[in-house]
């Protein structure tokens, strides 16, 4: 059952293709022994012809860290599947860092599978999230305050990371682990209601499911399906609007991790002007994305600052929303610069 619903979402969101060399990040857990054991399956079963290879991260924080690592080698070495072990000292790196140990830890785990990825000359990297992930974050952004956008949730596939049990749930997971004898590790750390993502997984979602409605998981991912298909209509309008206004585009890189000096963005401040206000808004972070492949770091003030300074038409003007960014109004143009 599990196999069908994965070969599902597999097709519909066209995550696999025939040459494909993947990498998967594997912790041991359920989630990722089963997407690692089922995609050999697809492999071994000649459905797509594909190559599997598979990346493990120590995080040091954990005494039973070791076992984990043993475990997923041991299936490595069974399966004839090549395994990369990478040992860190995450809390070590987040206090050199200054960040919180889960950002530390999606860091240097993305890190790792994109050198992995070089490595092996793959192209493409599955991640198992499932689709209580999914809810857990959607949840998580309603109480962060996110726009309409947070709604949509982790998406089956975004650039080169494709997720295909993002459509199964975990009680379904765990049977198939029970059902194929897999004896998956426990992350004994997503029992403590220390982070706000065990809180909803352990405390907030128990309780909505018994008070409130027991379908919360299905109705929140219905939420996240008409979300997305609002997005993608919005995302294709502002990408026309942009393409209307956008004047000159300079030194603009596609690399994530080197901004150009004073990459730039310029917009006609007319045609700006004439857009309709949520189109603006999202004008604004399609271009502060194209500079620096990400909008952290701008919120909603900054970005009602941008427009109220936009909308005034007053030249020689400018704002930094942040350390990186600065918006200047000139000869009826805005200047969305990048600053290294």
């Amino acid at each position: 059952m599990l196999k069908e619903k994965v070969l599902g979402t597999i097709k519909k969101y066209n995550l696999i293709e025939d040459g494909d060399r993947i990498v998967c990040g594997v912790s041991g857990g359920p989630d990722s022994i089963s997407m690692l054991n089922i995609l050999k399956e697809i492999k071994d079963e000649k459905i797509y012809n594909f190559e599997i290879f598979v990346a493990h991260i120590n995080h040091g924080l954990r005494e039973n860290a070791k076992i984990d690592e043993k475990y997923v080698l041991e299936y490595c070495e069974k399966n004839n599947i090549q395994c990369f072990i990478l040992n860190a000292n995450i809390k070590h790196e987040a206090e050199k860092q200054k960040r919180g140990l889960e950002e530390t830890g999606r860091i240097i785990r993305y890190n790792f599978f994109d050198k992995v990825l070089k490595e092996t000359k793959s192209n493409k990297i599955a991640i198992a999230h499932n689709s209580n992930d999914n809810v857990e974050t959607i949840i998580m952004n309603v109480i962060r305050g996110a726009g309409l956008s947070g709604l949509k949730g982790i998406e089956a596939k975004s650039d080169i990371h494709i997720r295909p049990l993002i459509e199964v749930n975990r009680e379904v997971i765990e049977k198939y682990c029970e059902d194929n004898k897999l004896n998956p590790r426990h992350d004994e750390s997503n029992d403590e209601n220390i982070y706000t993502r065990n809180k909803i997984r352990n405390i907030a979602i128990p309780y909505i499911k018994q008070e409130l409605n027991p379908n919360i998981l299905e109705t929140i991912t219905r939420l996240s399906e008409i979300a997305k298909d609002d997005l993608n209509y919005l995302d294709s309008q502002t990408e026309l609007s942009y393409k209307a206004m956008c004047l000159e585009e300079k030194n603009i890189t596609e690399n994530v991790y080197n901004v150009e000096k004073e990459a730039t963005i310029i917009l006609d401040l007319k045609k700006f002007n004439k857009e309709n206000r949520a189109i603006q808004k999202r004008v604004i972070l399609y271009s502060i994305n194209k500079i620096f492949k990400t909008t952290k770091g701008i919120e909603k003030i900054h970005i009602e600052d941008i427009i109220k300074l936009c909308n005034n038409n007053i030249g020689n003007k400018f704002i930094t929303p942040n350390k990186k960014t600065k918006i200047v109004i000139k000869n009826k143009k805005i200047y969305i610069i990048g600053l290294k």
